[in-house]
């Protein structure tokens, strides 16, 4: 009896699934790997599902990163969560939603699990864009209020769309939590 209870308990473990959200790789157009990230986060609607985010170890032009450590650790831990459902902290920041107050976009999100931080010494957070109406995206400045981040640009008057270090080889994707786990990239718009 203890073989088949092993067995079963071996079975259950097989389905547990734990994705990495890749960095970035070989350039490529149209963000392809920013929409390679995105799918892989439908996954996670699943049960027995994790992801470790990594925007911020790897090498433009290189999909195996050379720092290895941090990849694991951050893998360990959502191993640890999903398979062991130890209550550690396992996600940086994930996008819950957004509202538009003028020219101010306010972003609220999950897993902040104590605060948010820039790894900027300046405090200001890198890696967003911001869309008008017309669905061209500039560079933004985002601030963090609180729990909040606030995105704006001098050259968007009335934003309808933000997105976070999307794009193949993001330039400063520097949103943390407190633990220290970075932000996953994601966009407000479907277009």
């Amino acid at each position: 009896m203890r073989y088949v209870a092993r067995e079963r308990a071996a079975r259950q473990t097989i389905l547990q699934f734990f994705s990495l959200l890749l960095t970035q790789g070989a350039v490529l157009v149209l963000a392809a790997w920013a929409l390679q990230r995105e799918s892989m986060e439908g996954a996670l609607t699943l049960p027995n599902t994790g992801e470790a985010i990594t925007i911020d170890v790897g090498e433009a032009g290189d999909i195996h990163p050379k720092n290895k450590q941090d990849v694991g650790r951050r893998l360990g831990l959502v191993g640890r969560r999903v398979a062991y459902r130890e209550p550690v902290v396992a996600s940086g920041p994930t996008y819950r939603s957004h509202t538009i107050d003028g020219s101010r976009v306010t972003l609220t999100f999950d897993h902040v699990n104590g605060g948010l931080v820039s790894s900027a010494p300046s405090g200001e957070v890198g890696g967003f864009a911001i869309a008008g109406p017309d669905r061209k995206f500039v560079w933004a400045r985002g601030r963090i209020e609180g729990d909040h981040v606030v995105v704006s640009s001098d050259r968007v008057r009335q934003p309808v769309a933000v997105r976070y270090a999307w794009a193949n080889d993001p330039p400063e994707p520097n949103l943390y939590n407190k633990a220290g786990l970075p932000a996953a990239p994601f966009r407000t718009d479907t277009w």
